[in-house]
């Protein structure tokens, strides 16, 4: 059984560059390899190309790529993600290759989600997809993109904007948070947390953490919270305050809240929510306690608030989410 079809835009076949072919990559690894030991359901993925028979003349250096699939195969896709275009059509306003706003206008208007990582954002603005809309990409061309398309509400600040059917990330990195989010929103929160461990990186990063971190605070200090944040994790539970972390971690509130801001993006208490909310969704998926249980087992102690958090951060209500993901489910 499929997760859904999910066609990869490639916007440069020729010596496409190194920078670029990591966020081409990241989808690809996501959505393109089969995990059947996380999931019975998976994607159904495909590369269309933007050009038609050779594509643009080769420079510079770089590794090119063949598909047999165009623009036309992305109508009727769940979901359409367009990842970096060329510099060119960012930086010296080059237009963007023939057919591929209209392709892509074909396919929203189809049904399909809508996807950009860093500045594929700037295709998806040009098919007025975008317009009415908060969107980010990487904070380097964010301006450019304001700029040149003055109807989107271009937010720098954060790794990914999640819009319903559109939704937009950050460069680099953040397009892997995007993309496992997108898991996450398909498959639930226990499958994203075992293909993000299996990938060796973060299993959730909220889109709203800042696109870059102060990194004034050294890297040993960064690693010195581990252990006080792993103690906050096993005692979810219970009733933890700011203070609380700052004695076990031996400092002020003020330079743990410095520093936690600095490491993660987030103030501590919404760290503490975030670790709250991950740990309920691990049980709605697990376990078959009732949702006033686990909202006490996860720290947010009255079913009700559960249910005010979860809406506003996850999307869905609890008991939806567990007729989605929980173990019965099919």
């Amino acid at each position: 059984m499929s997760a859904g079809s999910v066609a990869l835009v490639v916007t440069e076949e020729i010596a496409i560059p190194s920078w670029d072919l990591y966020e081409l990559s990241i989808p690809c690894t996501v959505f393109g390899k089969p995990q059947p030991d996380l999931s019975d359901r998976w994607y159904d993925f495909r590369l269309c190309s933007a050009y038609e028979g050779e594509g643009p003349e080769a420079s510079g250096t770089g590794l090119s790529v063949r598909t047999p699939y165009g623009l036309d195969d992305i109508v009727g896709a769940d979901t359409v993600i367009v990842t970096s275009v060329p510099d060119a059509c960012v930086e010296e306003g080059r237009p963007l290759p023939d057919g591929l706003a209209p392709a892509l206008r074909r396919a929203y208007d189809a049904g399909a989600r809508m996807v950009s990582l860093c500045t594929g954002a700037f295709a998806l603005a040009e098919a007025g997809l975008l317009d009415g809309r908060r969107a980010t990409a990487h904070w380097m061309h964010t301006a450019q993109l304001a700029a040149r398309y003055p109807k989107v509400d271009v937010d720098d600040s954060v790794l990914y904007v999640d819009d319903g059917d559109v939704l937009t990330s950050a460069g680099v990195t953040a397009g892997l948070d995007l993309c496992l989010h997108l898991v996450r929103r398909d498959l639930g929160a226990h499958v994203a947390n075992q293909l993000a461990r299996r990938m060796v990186v973060p299993a959730h990063r909220p889109g709203g953490q800042a696109q870059f971190i102060d990194l004034s605070v050294p890297a040993t200090d960064d690693e010195g919270l581990g252990p006080v944040l792993d103690w906050a994790r096993a005692r979810l539970d219970r009733p933890l305050t700011v203070d609380d972390l700052a004695r076990r971690a031996a400092m002020s509130p003020r330079t743990l809240y410095r520093r936690l801001q600095a490491a993660t993006g987030t103030t501590p208490l919404q760290w503490l929510l975030n670790q709250r909310l991950a740990r309920a969704q691990s049980l709605l998926e697990s376990t078959a306690a009732p949702i006033d249980k686990i909202a006490e087992l996860s720290g947010l102690g009255t079913a009700n608030n559960l249910r005010h958090h979860f809406l506003k951060q996850v999307g869905v209500a609890p008991g939806d989410y567990r007729r989605a993901f929980g173990a019965d489910a099919g």
